[in-house]
């Protein structure tokens, strides 16, 4: 976590102010607009990641539907992923999270300002709520983010094997499906070093409810993961 403290020591004028506002939006976020929040995360973001020598590479910005109520669904290297995809994304979204990471300072924080859902694996009954609760939000035109491996993949660039339980609110919604290829995300906060890093996120060309229609949670699972791995391959440095 070497690159999380130089992040703090080099924004040290900004740190108290960035940090109580922060807390402050976390414990009310109802007094704020989704886009204004989101705003303020990415500020905080830019600052963290200038601070921390890491450059976002986005590629596909074009891909991200027009209209809101889709979800993104990238592999997961590490703990910065979701912050790599906030200054990546021009669009406010939220997030299915691991209840293990729920209380991690900072973490903490941004997910409640993101008013993102906690998801317990071992409950399926509590599973199944969030399902329907962010099939909800979607249907409303809320985005969302979900990791559809479950868990870190630990093998840097090669990823994991995607879940299609983690499809079922998308196809429940019947909304956009948009993958997203991270590279070189576990490098910031998941490795000992404070060299500078590039991380690249590809936004990938969404499937839309047409093309999905037919198919089985697995079968959408196989061909997201697919593509995300032959992006990977195809621009890995």
């Amino acid at each position: 976590m070497k690159r999380i403290l130089m992040m703090v020591l080099r924004n040290l004028y900004l740190v108290p102010y960035g940090w109580i506002r922060l807390c402050y939006r976390a414990a009310h976020v109802d007094k704020y607009t989704e886009e204004d929040t989101y705003a303020f995360l990415q500020w905080i973001d830019l600052h963290a990641n200038k601070g921390g020598r890491v450059h976002i590479d986005v590629h596909g910005k074009d891909n991200i539907p027009d209209k809101d109520g889709f979800m993104f669904f990238p592999n997961h290297q590490g703990l910065y992923d979701v912050l790599a995809i906030i200054e990546a994304s021009p669009r406010p979204f939220s997030v299915v999270a691991k209840k293990e990471i729920a209380d991690i300072p900072f973490l903490k924080q941004i997910f409640a300002c993101m008013k993102a859902f906690m998801l317990d694996r071992e409950d399926v009954k509590q599973a199944m709520q969030v399902i329907i609760n962010v099939t909800k939000e979607v249907k409303k035109g809320r985005n969302y983010l979900i990791f559809a491996e479950g868990t870190r993949s630990k093998n840097g660039n090669r990823i994991g094997s995607f879940k299609g339980g983690s499809f079922k609110a998308a196809t429940k919604a019947q909304c956009p499906i948009v993958p997203v290829a991270l590279i070189d995300s576990f490098k910031p906060f998941d490795t000992n070093t404070i060299k500078p890093v590039t991380v690249q996120v590809h936004f990938l060309k969404p499937l839309l409810y047409e093309d999905y229609k037919d198919m089985k949670t697995t079968e959408i699972a196989a061909i997201v993961e697919k593509q995300i791995q032959s992006t990977i391959d195809e621009n890995i440095q």
